[in-house]
């Protein structure tokens, strides 16, 4: 049997499909092109040069070692604080057991009043057996009173006292949990920063780090070229003066050696033997936040050195500068504390002719180093 449904035309087949079709595809071409070339368009970021990448490493590097300073001085008022509310929660507890002690004399009163019935003293006169039992046992009540009379006004007194401890405890824990907090974000900054600096010294490629490490080394060479300068003129200045007639000085300033012999300064004594520990610890690792004994940050390695000799300096870098004498960097002796940056966020050890021992960034070791290869912010001498 024929079939009597209308046979369907092709969309491609008739002119107007046809032109349909060239038209959606005249339309997806003129877009594919559109698209490659708004992406040829967009250039690229260029690859930063490896002393632009020292630039922000080294920038890096700096933030990081005032973060970490900030989370020194965080750590040590925290430190301060624990040891603060571990006093008030020993005190607390002592007070406790004074309130107990009062709390059982108030019992041992208690048991004696409830013995003698709270009877008023004519009947018991009456009811007891022997008179002068009686009259021996109402003396001592009477001292009794007294004496529970002192003893709730002690109980009040402990109790109130334990009252405010608990209250000052609060406040401490309190004052210590933001402290801590503040720890927490000072530590998130400063492996932040050092994260960054990985991550920008990880994309170089073996040429790069080579070059980085040359442009390292040409900054050291021209630290050690000042540092000897320095110490050429200050050698000059001492001929000069002992030609002058005014004898020689100590042996023991900004370009004089370590060679010489003690002048019996105490200051000078210990700063000798501060520098010695000091020294002792070359080629241990930096560590933010290190106090030792097998690793340091800058300011960990001057407070250890220092207490060694007995003398106690603060944790961070911005305290170490207040303590002791102003020393101009001509007048340095072995021992002194030179700090560095404006925002004085790294310190060293002088050791003489220009040079210092100190824990100088993430990655290197202690090491001794010329004064210059940082810019000088001021110097001070504990003792």
């Amino acid at each position: 049997m024929a079939s009597h449904r209308k046979p369907r035309t092709s969309v491609l087949a008739s002119p107007g499909g046809r032109r349909t079709a060239a038209g959606l595809t005249t339309a997806a071409l003129a877009s594919v092109t559109l698209l490659s070339q708004s992406a040829e368009a967009a250039p690229r970021a260029p690859k930063p040069s490896v002393e632009e990448v020292k630039q922000k490493v080294d920038g890096l590097y700096h933030q990081a070692e005032v973060a970490t300073q900030k989370y020194n001085a965080v750590k040590e008022r925290a430190d301060e604080q624990r040891d603060t509310v571990d006093g008030l929660l020993d005190a607390a507890a002592q007070r406790a057991e004074k309130m107990n002690q009062s709390r059982r004399l108030l019992g041992t009163f208690a048991s004696a009043q409830y013995r003698t019935g709270g009877m008023n003293p004519t009947a018991q006169l009456m009811l007891a057996k022997d008179p002068q039992q009686f009259v021996d046992r109402n003396h001592l009540m009477e001292r009794l009173s007294g004496r529970q009379k002192q003893a709730v006004t002690d109980y009040q007194e402990q109790q109130a006292k334990a009252a405010r401890q608990r209250a000052e405890a609060t406040r401490s824990l309190e004052r210590l949990q933001t402290s801590q907090a503040s720890l927490k974000e000072s530590k998130r900054s400063v492996q932040d920063k050092l994260a960054e600096a990985r991550q920008l010294l990880s994309r170089l490629t073996a040429q790069e780090k080579a070059r980085l490490a040359e442009l390292e080394r040409q900054k050291e060479e021209a630290a050690k070229r000042r540092a000897a300068e320095e110490a050429r003129k200050q050698q000059e200045r001492e001929r000069q003066r002992q030609q002058d007639g005014d004898g020689p000085s100590d042996g023991r300033t900004g370009g004089g050696s370590t060679d010489g012999g003690s002048t019996g300064d105490s200051s000078s004594a210990k700063g000798e033997k501060a520098l010695a520990f000091a020294r002792a610890q070359i080629g241990k690792p930096y560590v933010w936040g290190a106090t030792g004994p097998a690793s340091y940050d800058c300011s960990g390695l001057t407070q250890a050195a220092w207490k060694a000799v007995g003398v106690d300096l603060p944790r961070t870098t911005w305290d170490q500068v207040k303590i002791g004498q102003r020393v101009a960097t001509k007048d340095l002796q072995p021992g002194d504390l030179v700090f560095f940056y404006d925002d004085i966020s790294h310190v060293g050890m002088y050791i003489g002719n220009g040079k210092m021992v100190h824990a100088p960034k993430p990655g290197a070791n202690v090491r001794e180093e010329s004064i210059y290869y940082m810019p000088i912010y001021g110097s001070v001498r504990p003792g």
